[in-house]
């Protein structure tokens, strides 16, 4: 391996391309703010070494005339290179290039002038830095832009980086993903840093940071022979820096495998066509994944449910589900299906299975020996298809199940179901919701079985305080089995029944011993709380909120003014305070010190506010907490319960807070529960 490279000399008659098989722009805030802060603190006498660039050179065959490329391949003696390792760094470079170029282009003695007219040094125009590391424009016959760096053409970003980050004109209808929402924030981090950098140090600032990351910037260039196979370079190299997903290693994986077959088992086109679906559906999951901006999906977490609702769910650990995926029904030993004469017995050591997530009271494996069968098959070209379509297709459903206000194809009644459940906590009911809501075209129906399902958690998970295991695996499976056609809607439907019917009396009322036992620990341990830690509470009393609001017209909380975490407890108010005053005490007098606390965390006392007023009441006498209070000025200072939620306009109504009126709504709520 030569001595390190400058970027500079790296992009000298070099074209680099992110294949297919790579992952889209992955780097984040962390990741930034140290290469940035790498950047600042550079010494201008010393160089930084960032890593190795690991590249694979294309074929001749691989260019093609019609190619944008091919004029300064020929005419220029240009090479093409796919990035194999690197890419983040690199693509980073980039995207800080075009920012410090859209800084430079705003200043204002720079306005209304051509890059060619503006310098940074005496010698160094935008022209030169957008030629040298950016694009060349074809001088001759259609002139069009040739970039130096970019995706491949099938990659989800190459759309995103050609005419969102470099700003090319006549921008196609862009499907954004994940990555590119990665790629938008990463340059505008960066245009306020050099803003920022400017404001301070002026265009000498500029000159140095830009020196530094073109010449001071080191890495190791390595391309790769062609006897080295690339994918499997791929995964190897790129378990440094930011990990891969499992849903990025399936996606070099699978596109690895299309490169296996003969040319008998598939011909060249066939090839295409496959690799072309492979893309195709990752281009769908990213987008779904990623079209709530604000928190978008984790990509594991939808392969792992995917795995359950397709292939079989077992217990063991907690990546069983890529296990599976990579070592056995994806693995390239199911495409060369060499044969294993005779099994070697092998006398490992028994593993201590105490800290594996496991639970023996059901058994999940119903279709074991469907399992060995087929990790036996030889993998079929169209056993890819077919998978990489459901994936493609289930991508949508895994979405609305946890964004059901942006769902588009939902009936209001069935988004309304979903946001219950997405309220109550969904647990391990995700993959069937997806199975639902690809499989049943029934809306009526699938509303009604969500509504089936939010009973179920809240009677056996909030109430009866089952352990979270609790028929899970049977669940996982009626995800997989509805998704095939093997069990209907009502077959789950009464398979909830049957989990929830151990719960109950013979006379059919609820067994409640568990949830008052797990109450009497909440009114008895350190600080006596009562409901107000009961895990359900802000489900609960958001839902009673919601039936206040049905006789009403005017929503007045939303769910997101509960808080981020349970911790948080900023929107659930104490009526009687924890710490009453001399005023609060008279009015409790009848009950006594030593039982402040079971009313204090009673149900019926607690309280779900429109916003956070809580410190403000604090301990307020309950008629002042009731009406707004007003400065000198006359102007409101806060709000009071008579102007807050419809809970809180409920409890205004009372002229006096006393133990019995605290009993009074305690068995109004329940009542409702």
């Amino acid at each position: 391996m030569e001595k390190p490279k400058s970027l500079d000399s790296l992009f000298k008659e070099k074209i680099f391309r992110i294949p297919d098989y790579q992952r889209g722009y992955a780097w984040q805030k962390s990741q930034l703010k140290d290469f940035w802060e790498d950047l600042i603190n550079l010494s201008d006498d010393r160089s930084h070494y960032t890593g190795v660039l690991t590249l694979k050179e294309f074929g001749d065959d691989e260019i093609k005339a019609e190619d944008n490329e091919h004029w300064l391949i020929e005419d220029h003696a240009y090479k093409m290179y796919h990035v194999v390792d690197g890419q983040q760094r690199l693509t980073t470079f980039i995207v800080f290039i075009q920012a410090f170029i859209d800084f430079v282009r705003e200043l204002d003695d720079n306005k209304n002038k051509k890059d060619e007219e503006i310098y940074i040094t005496e010698s160094l125009s935008l022209k030169t830095i957008v030629s040298r590391y950016l694009f060349e424009t074809r001088p001759t016959g259609v002139k069009y832009r040739t970039y130096k760096f970019g995706y491949t053409a099938d990659n989800p970003s190459h759309n995103y980086l050609r005419y969102k980050i470099f700003d090319e004109d006549g921008a196609p209808f862009i499907q954004e993903t994940f990555y590119t929402l990665n790629l938008r924030i990463s340059r505008s981090y960066f245009c306020e840093q050099i803003k920022e950098l400017h404001s301070k140090e002026g265009l000498s600032g500029l000159q140095r940071i830009y020196k530094k990351i073109t010449q001071r910037f080191l890495l190791n260039e390595y391309v790769i022979q062609d006897e080295l196979d690339v994918f499997v370079a791929f995964e190897t190299m790129n378990n440094r820096g930011k990990k891969l997903s499992d849903l990025e290693l399936l996606k070099n994986r699978l596109i690895y495998l299309t490169t296996l077959y003969t040319e008998k088992e598939i011909n060249a086109d066939e090839r295409r066509n496959l690799r072309d679906a492979i893309n195709d559906a990752w281009k769908e999951v990213y987008y779904q994944l990623g079209r709530n901006d604000k928190r978008p999906l984790n990509d594991d977490a939808f392969l792992q449910a995917h795995w359950i609702m397709y292939f079989q769910y077992t217990r063991q650990k907690a990546n069983d589900y890529i296990k599976f995926l990579l070592d056995e029904k994806f693995s390239p030993q199911k495409i060369y299906a060499k044969k294993i004469e005779r099994e070697v017995a092998l006398d490992y050591p028994e593993e201590n299975p105490a800290d594996l997530e496991t639970d023996d009271t059901e058994n999940e494996n119903g279709d074991a020996e469907e399992r060995i069968n087929e990790k036996q098959d030889r993998l079929k070209p169209d056993e890819i298809r077919r998978y990489v379509n459901s994936l493609k297709e289930s991508a949508v459903h895994w979405f609305n199940a946890h964004y059901p206000d942006l769902a588009t194809e939902l009936s209001p009644r069935e988004k309304n179901a979903l946001d219950r459940l997405n309220r109550i906590g969904m647990r391990y009911f995700y993959p069937l919701a997806m199975s639902v809501l690809k499989n049943e075209d029934n809306p009526e129906k699938r509303t009604e079985f969500f509504d089936a399902v939010e009973r179920f958690i809240f009677i056996v998970f909030l109430l009866c305080q089952r352990r979270r295991h609790y028929s899970d695996s049977e669940f996982y499976n009626a995800s997989r089995q509805f998704d095939r056609g093997t069990l209907t809607l009502k077959n789950i439907r009464d398979k909830l029944e049957a989990s929830v019917a151990p719960l109950y009396n013979g006379n059919g009322t609820l067994n409640h011993t568990s949830f008052y036992t797990y109450l009497q620990d909440k009114f008895s341990a350190r600080g006596k709380i009562g409901f107000y830690d009961w895990h359900g509470l802000r489900y609960f009393l958001y839902e009673y909120e919601l039936r206040l609001l049905s006789e009403s017209r005017h929503k007045k909380v939303a769910w997101e003014d509960l808080g981020k975490t349970r911790k948080d407890k900023i929107s659930i108010e104490h009526i009687f305070p924890q710490t009453p005053t001399e005023s609060w005490k008279a009015a409790f007098a009848e009950i006594g010190e030593e039982k402040y606390h079971l009313y204090g965390g009673s149900l019926g006392n607690l309280l779900l506010l429109s916003r956070s007023i809580n410190s403000s009441l604090q301990n307020d006498d309950f008629e002042d907490k009731k009406n707004p209070k007003e400065n000198e000025a006359g102007e409101k200072i806060r709000n009071g319960y008579a102007d807050g939620s419809h809970s809180e306009i409920e409890v205004s109504r009372y002229a006096e807070w006393t133990p019995s009126r605290i009993e009074e709504r305690g068995l109004r709520l329940l009542n409702f529960m």
